[in-house]
């Protein structure tokens, strides 16, 4: 399997999704922008994957994360993040000793994790996704400037996860984002694309 990262994304934004209770959610929404409940003091993670998180929110039917918000963010913001990652297991090709690993990860105020994509029926496809963990140092920046629009998907997931259970996954497909693979600096890419 291949690790890639693909996209709804344009010149200055990419889209991320989460999935929260909608406590977060309604907030969120209300005030154009993440606010408590919303904790600043745990890391935040952030998936540009919709069919990712479809999976893993059961289609917005897992309790406390019944609701899925995209999250429009700048790619300024995003390349920050990925460059101040460290991979969430050792990688020989990136961090040479578990060792040096372990260092790095115990520091990092970003964390990478790669899962297999999954089909909207949950099937292993054949490349990962990615997942960016914003830890606690950063949530502020993240919320503060580098977020720049949130739309709740939950009635678009549902319809699609409808779909799907009726059989209709081709018609369920063209709901999706139009999510590409995304470009990323070589020396970035370097640090986040260990294929083991």
């Amino acid at each position: 399997m291949q690790r890639q990262i693909r996209a709804d994304f344009d010149a200055t934004t990419i889209v991320v999704y989460q999935a929260y209770p909608s406590a977060i959610a309604d907030a969120a929404l209300a005030a154009g922008r993440f606010v408590p409940p919303f904790s600043l003091t745990r890391m935040t993670w952030i998936k540009p994957s919709l069919r990712w998180l479809g999976h893993r929110s059961n289609w917005a039917r897992k309790p406390g994360q019944d609701r899925i918000l995209a999250v429009r963010m700048t790619r300024d913001g995003w390349t920050r993040a990925l460059s101040e990652a460290v991979l969430t297991a050792p990688e020989p090709a990136v961090h040479g000793s578990a060792a040096a690993w372990h260092e790095a990860f115990s520091r990092a105020r970003v964390h990478v994790q790669w899962d297999p994509e999954r089909t909207l029926r949950g099937a292993a496809l054949n490349h990962y996704s990615i997942q960016v963990g914003v830890g606690r140092s950063l949530i502020r920046e993240y919320v503060g400037d580098w977020v720049v629009s949130l739309t709740d998907l939950t009635p678009t997931v549902r319809k699609i996860a409808a779909m799907v259970r009726a059989g209709q996954s081709a018609k369920a497909e063209r709901l999706l984002p139009p999510e590409r693979p995304y470009p990323l600096d070589p020396a970035v890419a370097r640090k986040i694309f260990a294929d083991g």
